[in-house]
């Protein structure tokens, strides 16, 4: 969703505030039934179902100070409401990660599971948009930011499970660390140009720390597809990092 569609007109501030808490709490309730399954489920403790809350409830405040008055409504949108059940179901993968303790057998299938949904889930979001004319740059961060964030999760999962080793964290960190570079060095920070490549290596990563994940893989496969999967991302950041960069000297001469 990486498309600004300009927006004509914009609903009332108190209407729009009530839309996107409407949304927000039938996100609420997808979520705190996934985290409530996985509780049950996995046998975790008290504190977990309080760890998804903190999660959701971040989520929450973020949408709420950051989408623009002008989306199309009523809420936060048809594709803003994809992203958001996508998140939802997020949730609980995001809690285990910062969760003490290992995931057994049945946890590691449950955690492949709702991540797949997650995953399958990640390109209706843009459908949707694009149907329903409501592309946004709020919309393509949005679903940008919950794919870090899955990806991270994620990678914390593997690496947890033992089969590879903290080297996997790059994975999921690469992308705040270019973040954090861009602090740095301003030019980082130029509007990057709709990419495939870009969104494929996004599903890569998705796909073989999920196959690390899997409690039938041996541990030199999930070395292996991890192994390969950090190449593919590191390879593309650094193309995203050339162009940048090159962007900026190319501003500087002129």
């Amino acid at each position: 969703m990486a498309t600004i569609h300009q927006q004509t007109g914009s609903r009332p501030a108190s209407e729009a505030v009530r839309g996107t808490a409407r949304d927000l709490g039938v996100g609420l309730a997808l979520a705190l039934g996934a985290v409530g399954a996985t509780w049950w489920l996995l046998g975790l403790p008290a504190s977990y179902p309080l760890i998804g809350l903190a999660f959701y409830g971040s989520l929450a405040g973020l949408v709420l100070r950051t989408l623009p008055s002008g989306t199309r409504g009523p809420g936060i949108g048809p594709a803003n409401r994809v992203t958001l059940g996508r998140a939802a179901l997020s949730t609980p993968i995001l809690a285990l990660a910062v969760q003490p303790g290992t995931l057994g057998t049945i946890g590691l299938w449950w955690v492949i599971a709702l991540s797949t949904a997650v995953l399958v889930l990640d390109g209706l979001d843009g459908r949707v948009a694009r149907r329903t004319g409501s592309e946004s740059a709020f919309g393509a961060r949005f679903d940008m930011e919950l794919d870090a964030a899955l990806i991270l999760a994620l990678s914390v999962l593997v690496w947890r499970s033992g089969k590879v080793g903290a080297w996997v964290l790059l994975i999921g960190l690469m992308r705040y660390a270019f973040v954090a570079a861009s602090w740095r060095w301003p030019a980082l920070r130029a509007e990057l140009p709709p990419s495939q490549r870009r969104r494929v290596v996004c599903v890569v990563q998705g796909v073989v720390l999920l196959v690390a994940l899997g409690p039938i893989i041996p541990t030199w496969m999930a070395v292996a597809v991890t192994a390969a999967g950090l190449s593919a991302l590191g390879y593309s950041f650094a193309v995203d990092v050339r162009w940048t960069l090159s962007q900026g000297a190319s501003q500087v001469q002129d």
